[in-house]
């Protein structure tokens, strides 16, 4: 994947410097890397809801083998929550000290309101699901003279498919051995949608050179402008969390970070160029079952909630600098308790936003939770992309971060697997240094 990262900046190079033709249509490069891009991340969301139904189904049915079921749902929330408080804390920190607000050009930026806002009352209701599956319709009208035009598009909530199959995991355990033809179709179906997965993850590097190259011809470098504090300090805050804090965790639990980064870095990478979290779902649950050795039956029900919910990079990091970055550039003196809540918003927030895309809905969770105007989104808007791929990069690593941690804690972390070769093929029943390597098709 490393080489398709530098072929893929490369094209994108390429592809910026030739431009659009005459019409101001996309060149061929251009429009090429667009697509390939999108359909990569396309395959890759279209495995996510069956991946999750089958696999949290099947996680819940085992987890009755399972004494500390309770106690490992109740130890992964609390990790998520101590580490968003870590996240959210050096968010604040940078923020104060950095001050990019107030060394940002006011000249050349324009606030605007939000597309969409996140609210709490939203997700109380988001977790109700409209229907089996977790389907949303969004319809979308155009019009031209005289000629209205309306299309629509399909989305899942994620949060809501979680819903579902607890609810159909849960049911399947009550009914007992009648529903043991179903968990065996379910398990089968399970092992089916993971061997289709390894077709997509395989195809990773294509995926990687078209993501990458699309958004360098796209978004370039000349977009950070007068906000290059705001990016700065974001990406500081990024590495901060990554790097140093991570880090300590891993070893202050006797474990090693080296074989940590070189676990989940596959999908750490993935996470990067692809910019979701979802996306990067299968990848991110597989490497945590075969290379950091936490088990599926608890992986399965883990990973799809830190999928959702675990967002030090979107929840944490981001939303304490930008709501300081608009505070400071309209001139509005934070208390004490607006600081408290901006904490309170990300350790307890991330939940409201789950089943969307992207940060900017959390983000605004913050500013009005906090009372500062809805319109400095709009400020920030420009940089969005190049922030939203550190951000994704984070939120990825901290959802492989909290299983094994807890994992380990509990005693059932295969420690012999986390510290062996990066070797075994993720996708494959066999986990022998000899099988193939999925860490060599992913990285390379």
């Amino acid at each position: 994947m490393t080489v398709a990262l530098v072929l893929g900046v490369i094209a994108g190079i390429i592809a910026r410097e030739i431009g659009p033709d005459a019409e101001d249509n996309p060149n061929g490069l251009a429009a090429t890397l667009s697509t390939l891009g999108t359909s990569y991340v396309s395959l890759l969301r279209a495995a996510v809801v069956p991946l999750i139904f089958t696999a949290i189904v099947s996680s819940i049915s085992n987890l009755r083998r399972v004494t500390n079921a309770a106690r490992l749902a109740g130890q992964t929330i609390l990790w998520f929550a101590i580490t968003a408080l870590i996240a959210v804390t050096i968010g604040i920190i940078l923020g104060v000290v950095i001050q990019p607000g107030d060394r940002a050009d006011h000249g050349a930026l324009v606030g605007g309101d939000p597309s969409s806002v996140g609210s709490w009352w939203g997700f109380l209701t988001g977790l109700i699901p409209a229907n089996f599956v977790g389907a949303t319709v969004n319809t979308a009208v155009t019009v031209t003279g005289d000629t209205a035009t309306a299309s629509s598009t399909v989305g899942f909530n994620v949060l809501q498919v979680i819903v579902v199959a607890v609810a159909v995991g849960i049911a399947a355990l009550k009914v007992g051995e009648k529903a043991a033809p179903f968990l065996r179709l379910n398990e089968s179906a399970l092992v089916v949608i993971q061997k289709v997965l390894w077709w997509i993850i395989r195809i990773a590097p294509i995926g990687t050179f078209a993501l990458i190259g699309n958004a360098v011809n796209t978004y370039g470098w000349t977009t950070i402008g007068s906000l290059a504090w705001f990016v700065a300090a974001v990406y500081i805050g990024l590495a901060l969390v990554l790097f140093v804090v991570y880090p300590v965790i891993i070893r202050s639990n006797k474990l090693s970070i080296k074989q940590y980064f070189s676990g989940v870095w596959p999908a750490v990478q993935l996470g990067f160029v692809s910019r979701s979290s979802i996306g990067t779902l299968p990848l991110t649950q597989r490497i945590t079952e075969r290379n950091l050795g936490v088990p599926r039956e608890y992986s399965s029900f883990a990973v799809p909630l830190g999928a959702t919910t675990k967002m030090d990079g979107c929840a944490a990091i981001y939303p304490a600098i930008a709501a300081i970055f608009v505070a400071q550039f309209y001139g509005i003196e934070l208390s004490i308790v607006q600081y408290l809540l901006i904490v309170l918003v990300s350790v307890v927030g991330s939940a409201a936003t789950a089943g969307t895309t992207g940060a900017i809905v959390m983000l605004t969770l913050t500013l009005t939770t906090v009372g500062l105007p809805l319109e400095g989104v709009g400020l920030l808007l420009a940089v969005d992309a190049i922030l939203d791929m550190g951000r994704t990069a984070v939120n990825v690593a901290g959802q492989a971060l909290i299983p094994t941690i807890v994992a380990k804690r509990e005693g059932i972390l295969d420690e012999e697997l986390y510290n062996a070769p990066r070797r075994g093929n993720p996708f494959s029943d066999d986990l022998s240094p000899e099988s193939s390597e999925i860490s060599q098709s992913v990285t390379q």
